[in-house]
């Protein structure tokens, strides 16, 4: 499979990331290791996950995705066969939250333990946090990269002008600067990332790894009305989708999918796919079925008629 560099990083990935925060939430262990499995065996290596989930289940403090897929690292050999991606930033109960560098320093190591590995390919700025200078984030990457625990740092909610000035303040200061970029982009969500940080990324050679690349599942299609929210953990939150604009979106995700007989998940994830600015859009799955429409979607190349549909429908 073709990989594909992540910025400047010198880590290159396959085009597709499985999306973690599904561990030990919606998929248990057992399952949780047969996606991965499959995952790999199909040629992908990128892993995303963040030390807050699944903070927001009931009975859970966070750590739960990192605890499976540690247990899995573990069970299965192969470190350096995947590319591991976690995050620090938000909240975790009884730990705190922020990019000081007190807060990086105590939750780096809590991750490590947790995914019983040595070093994490990839750690990122979960959120963005004001209340602590730029110039004290960037310096605890650079100690932890010396350290041979971080290879390469990304961001993850940043705004334009935030990103922009964390590259600056990097490159004054002589710091690591971030290599990968994680907004919130698909069919569904496309204005704020194509007007406020497509520039950037794009200017600055910045990876992308969008997350919600099908929009919590709406762009799979099985969400066409209110009676359709109950088929997911997830499906509560279709209704803002479920409108005359998202209609025409899945519209021309069905006439795409049967022109070229794939289903409207593989086209929304090669739209994305086929985007120049994007790396490797990140996505879930919680079944076998649903891990093969994951990778049929990166062997899916859209022509530019289907390119100008969707992106018009959408628009």
């Amino acid at each position: 499979m073709q990989k594909r560099r992540l910025g400047n990083s010198g880590l290159e990935i396959a085009p597709l990331m499985f999306g973690g925060n599904v561990f030990g939430w919606t998929t248990d262990e057992a399952t949780s290791f047969a996606l991965l499995d499959r995952f790999v065996a199909a040629g992908f290596d990128a892993i995303d996950t963040a030390d807050v989930y699944s903070r927001w289940v009931s009975g859970h403090k966070g750590g739960e995705s990192e605890i499976v897929l540690g247990r899995w690292l573990a069970k299965r050999g192969g470190r350096d066969r995947v590319i591991i991606a976690t995050k620090v930033g938000n909240e975790m109960p009884g730990v705190g939250k922020g990019l000081s560098k007190a807060h990086i320093m105590r939750s780096v190591e809590d991750s490590l333990k947790r995914l019983q590995t040595d070093y994490i390919d990839l750690y990122q700025s979960h959120i963005d946090d004001a209340a602590t200078p730029l110039e004290e984030t960037l310096a605890v990457y650079a100690d932890l990269m010396k350290a041979g625990k971080v290879r390469a740092i990304g961001a993850s909610n940043y705004n334009g002008a935030r990103l922009s000035e964390a590259l600056r303040v990097g490159a004054e200061k002589k710091l690591p600067r971030y290599e990968s970029l994680q907004p919130h982009y698909n069919l569904c969500e496309r204005a704020e990332y194509e007007r406020d940080l497509e520039p950037v990324v794009l200017k600055e050679k910045i990876g992308v790894i969008p997350y919600y690349s099908l929009a919590s599942g709406f762009l799979t299609g099985k969400y066409r009305s209110a009676g359709d929210f109950g088929k997911s953990a997830r499906g509560g939150g279709m209704g803002k989708y479920l409108n005359e604009r998202g209609l025409r979106i899945l519209k021309a995700l069905d006439e795409v999918s049967a022109r070229l007989k794939a289903t409207p998940a593989q086209v929304a994830l090669a739209w994305l796919m086929a985007r120049p600015s994007i790396t490797a859009p990140i996505a879930s799955a919680t079944n076998l079925d649903q891990m093969e429409d994951l990778i049929a979607s990166a062997r899916l190349k859209l022509d530019a008629d289907a390119i100008k549909a969707l992106d018009q429908a959408s628009g």
